[in-house]
């Protein structure tokens, strides 16, 4: 007698809708994607949900430098997500927003079963001195204020730490503090704001138990234990186990209004894992279910997939609001680590190491290579994987294209050819002997997707995949063919053939759901169940079901922007100005959005641990001075830039580095051989150009 079917609600961490997905969003999606389709597979009731993370004061302030309303902005965010989660076959039930009435809904009643326990509130109201920046007027985060690092003396560092000496403190420490938003010096104020209790004992105990008792992975339990104990941070001090949660901010906020308390908006990490929730209510109410009920049922399963650094929000405050609220809490949350590119070298896409996943699709590139590349790397511990473009392409090619769906073609020609298309049911011994083989590690596949062992269940059915290749080259189905005296062998050995195919086909499906699709047609039967009885009893002709992956394709994976312009034919000459291509032609309207700006380099130094790096203080007629890294100091010593006009990309996004935040980009000219013509020529204008003045 079968097993009831399980009833699972998973989810994926939320992205924040400030931009495109990025290649670890990918990696997440996919690996609880491959889960859900397995559960699929046993029969098990799986509504997988998303949504985009919507609110905050960095979405707030991006909206208002694009002109547009948060919600607009969010909008145009969202209309994106739709091609990368159709062409990376990932398989989400429902994708909703957290600025959705019913996570603006569910948050304040949440909040509000928190706030109006019997035994005692978990909600308290404390007075915070904050920075305020006048011109804006608004409350500061602390990423917002910048300013001298009280230690090291670092210019333009955060509020919360710097980012050159790693000294961990309070935005009130910064010495000469301004806003990063106006430049204005902000002022200290007084505000109320509201605490979730976490350090409350009732707290304590409770995530003691939950995190302690098999919900987590034992390297994030034993990790998360230590945050109950008296432990030592950064800057010397301690800390003394949990401490409470800062759940709100003020006007001006995007976000959802905090009730009874006008003008107070819930911090974006309150509401943002309440939008699971949301986008569960949704899907439900759209099919005419009951949310209530359905939350209701002792059998619900609820997963989380997420990655390592958002632990302390998925392992402390969102199962405490839940449990306090009187709330489901996760059965487990599935934490997976970072993913790197070409032997752990950080992503970059100027340089050509990121992994743009559009980019990726637009190549023409096998979105179900990169899925079962990541699958054979993946496992159910917390760790970092590197995606190597050699391994990439050699997996690829030897596993999908070598072993698996070589055993298909192998057969597939002798049986449409000679016996029209039809298998045999009466195999030898040794063909059934392989295939009681093959179909017996049904059970030992299942337990490994079951624990998220995704590599383990490749590399075992890539040795099935050997041991039936073990058996082509035993019975050589070629020579076969070659004597009609051999035609019954040859119809055993290639129908035991398209069976164990058949058979890796529906191992391989959770990871290779397009190709499983295309396989159903060929053998004539689906791949939606895990266990099925029987054998395939005809085929459809053969069509390739998988090209492999080419060198050319990784080059242009990897491809330097600059350097993507079109490659002449071969019987052109053209000229390399400055020793590399033109690149693409753009519009007038692709180059008004690049922010070119007269700049005074008001100061110079070397950075100390690097050989290459420049420290520029920029005035940029912002009223405030600009940090930029620049590796010109191979052709200019820092006493020779200071007090000299250059031309500055103003608008570039701040990139973090080392040696700490670099905020624009200076322009400099060099050839593109710099061996044969070594030098660097940082640009500057003509005398009378002011910091400030746009180049047009």
């Amino acid at each position: 007698m079968s097993s009831p079917a399980r009833k699972l609600f998973v989810t994926t961490a939320l992205p924040y809708a400030n931009g495109n997905f990025h290649i670890g969003h990918i990696m997440e999606y996919i690996q609880a994607d491959i889960w859900v389709r397995y559960q699929r597979m046993q029969g098990n009731a799986v509504n997988f949900v998303g949504a985009d993370d919507t609110h905050g004061a960095p979405i707030m302030i991006a909206a208002e430098k694009a002109g547009v309303t948060p919600q607009q902005f969010v909008a145009n965010i969202a209309a994106g997500r739709k091609q990368y989660l159709d062409g990376f076959h990932i398989s989400f039930d429902n994708w909703h927003s957290t600025d959705a009435p019913e996570n603006h809904e569910l948050a304040r009643q949440i909040y509000r079963d928190l706030r109006d326990r019997a035994d005692g509130s978990l909600i308290e109201v404390r007075t915070i001195e904050q920075f305020f920046d006048p011109e804006k007027n608004m409350f500061l985060p602390d990423r917002y204020i910048k300013g001298e690092c009280p230690k090291c003396h670092a210019k333009d560092q955060y509020g919360d730490n710097c980012e050159v000496c790693g000294t961990v403190y309070a935005p009130t420490d910064l010495i000469n503090p301004y806003s990063a938003l106006s430049g204005a010096k902000p002022e200290l104020k007084h505000s109320e704001h509201f605490f979730f209790k976490l350090s409350d004992p009732r707290c304590v105990e409770f995530l003691q138990n939950w995190t302690q008792d098999g919900k987590l992975q034992p390297e994030v339990a034993n990790k998360i234990k230590e945050w109950f104990s008296v432990r030592t941070n950064p800057d010397g001090t301690t800390s003394e186990g949990l401490g409470d949660w800062d759940i709100s901010r003020d006007a001006p906020y995007f976000g959802i209004e905090i009730p009874d308390a006008p003008g107070k908006y819930f911090y974006v990490w309150l509401d943002a894992p309440v939008g699971y929730l949301a986008s569960l209510k949704n899907l439900l109410e759209k099919r005419g279910e009951s949310y209530d009920a359905y939350m209701a049922d002792p059998q619900l399963e609820q997963y989380h997939f997420i990655g390592k650094d958002i632990v302390t929000f998925h392992t402390l405050f969102w199962p405490a609001m839940l449990h306090f609220s009187g709330r489901k809490t996760p059965n487990s949350v599935f934490v997976h680590g970072f993913l790197t590119v070409n032997n752990g070298e950080k992503m970059s896409k100027s340089r050509g190491t990121g992994l743009d996943p559009l980019k990726y699709l637009s190549l023409g590139m096998n979105a179900e290579w990169l899925r079962y590349y990541l699958a054979a790397k993946l496992s159910a511990r917390n760790e970092d994987i590197d995606f190597n473009a050699e391994d990439f392409m050699l997996r690829v090619n030897s596993d999908l294209i070598g072993k698996y769906v070589n055993i298909a073609s192998r057969a597939a020609g002798f049986l449409t050819k000679r016996f029209e298309g039809k298998l045999t049911q009466d195999f030898d011994a040794a063909g059934s002997a392989l295939l009681a083989e093959v179909r017996g590690a049904r059970d030992t596949l299942a337990q490994l997707y079951e624990a998220r062992e995704y590599g383990k269940a490749t590399r075992e059915i890539m040795l099935l995949a050997d041991r039936i290749n073990a058996y082509v080259d035993q019975n050589k189905p070629w020579d076969l063919a070659k004597d009609a005296a051999n035609t019954v062998a040859l119809h055993q050995v290639c129908s035991v053939l398209i069976n164990a195919f058949d058979a890796l086909t529906r191992y391989l499906a959770p990871v290779l759901p397009g190709l499983s699709r295309a396989v159903e047609g060929f053998v004539g039967r689906s791949m939606g169940q895990w266990a099925v009885d029987g054998n395939v009893q005809a085929i459809q002709p053969y069509n390739h079901l998988m090209q492999r992956v080419t060198p050319e394709q990784l080059e242009a994976l990897f491809e330097p922007p600059a350097q993507a312009a079109q490659t002449p034919a071969a019987t052109e000459t053209v000229a390399a100005p400055g020793g590399e291509e033109l690149a693409p032609t753009i519009t007038i309207d692709d180059f008004t959005k690049i922010d070119l700006r007269i700049a005074l380099i008001v100061n110079c130094e070397a950075v100390e641990g690097s050989t290459k790096l420049l420290r520029l203080t920029l005035d940029v007629g912002e009223g405030r001075h600009r940090n930029v890294f620049s590796g010109i100091a191979s052709a200019y010593k820092p006493e020779d830039l200071i007090g000299k006009h250059t031309v500055m990309v103003a608008n570039l996004a701040p990139r973090k580095m080392k040696f700490g935040v670099s905020e624009g980009m200076v322009l400099a000219a060099s050839h593109g051989d710099e061996k044969a013509n070594p030098g660097i020529y940082v640009l500057n204008p003509w005398p009378g150009a002011t910091p400030g003045m746009r180049v047009r």
